[in-house]
């Protein structure tokens, strides 16, 4: 009977130390007496106890916040700068075997691209043209950690903190370029209408009926408008004489 219980006991701490279970998004990477074999999984996987040890790992994509970071740009100006890198293990072993912690790695590595690629580039460029400095620091984060098996997908500028001083500086200067866009807009529009003008003079000095239209029209508003306002027509034909008259003098 106690026989029977230990060989129960052992077969049951044979199996619990022998069968490991995976998802889907995991992969265990087996060393048998220190070496590598190769990366099993998902679903049931069996070890030989004392011989074989698994380290499991992700290949879920991992968002890792980088901290933000002193940069001072190209033109001299002190900014602090954070991101959000995007990425994911596609090949276990190298993650395993190529890096002693490849998070930890991947995190420092980020923080000092960061500052490189933020401090080559001058801070008009970084608050414009962010998807030129996401490309760039994706395109190095690659290639570094492409020997640890490891695919930057996407790498994401969060926020760029200015000092005060430049803050009040920018806000300067973008109340200056909208009061000299009205200036250009107020001064288009009387150009505009100086034009609308000459076009009227001309049409009215190339046909007169059309200023007594107008004339009657500018009446017929004031009577409108003012109902107490008494309006004596005065035809333009009584004094056509006298302007001619001044005309020829002139």
């Amino acid at each position: 009977m106690i026989t029977t219980i230990t060989i129960v006991v052992l077969a049951i701490l044979f199996l619990s130390s022998a069968i490991r279970i995976l998802n889907e998004y995991e992969r265990g990477v087996i060393f048998r007496l220190g070496r590598v074999i190769k990366a099993k999984g998902p679903g049931l996987i069996i070890l030989i106890p004392v011989v074989d040890k698994m380290v499991k790992v992700s290949l879920r994509l991992v968002a890792m916040d980088v901290d933000p970071q002193d940069v001072i740009t190209r033109d001299n100006v002190s900014v602090k700068v954070n991101a959000v890198i995007y990425f994911r293990v596609i090949e276990p072993v190298k993650a395993i075997i190529e890096v002693e912690n490849y998070q930890y790695a991947m995190s420092q590595l980020a923080q000092t691209t960061l500052r490189s690629v933020c401090g080559q580039a001058e801070l008009d460029e970084l608050l414009s043209a962010r998807e030129k400095i996401n490309a760039e620091l994706q395109e190095i984060l690659d290639t570094h950690t492409d020997p640890w098996g490891i695919k930057v997908a996407t790498v994401e500028l969060k926020h760029i903190d200015l000092p005060t001083e430049m803050q009040r500086a920018m806000a300067k200067q973008a109340e200056a370029e909208r009061e000299r866009r009205a200036k250009i807009i107020n001064a288009e529009g009387e150009f505009q209408a100086s034009e609308k003008l000459a076009d009227a003079a001309r049409i009215i000095q190339e046909h007169p009926v059309a200023l007594q239209l107008r004339y009657l029209q500018t009446m017929r508003e004031m009577a409108s408008e003012n109902n107490s306002t008494l309006i004596l027509p005065f035809p333009i034909e009584l004094v056509r004489p006298l302007i001619s008259l001044f005309d020829k003098e002139k």
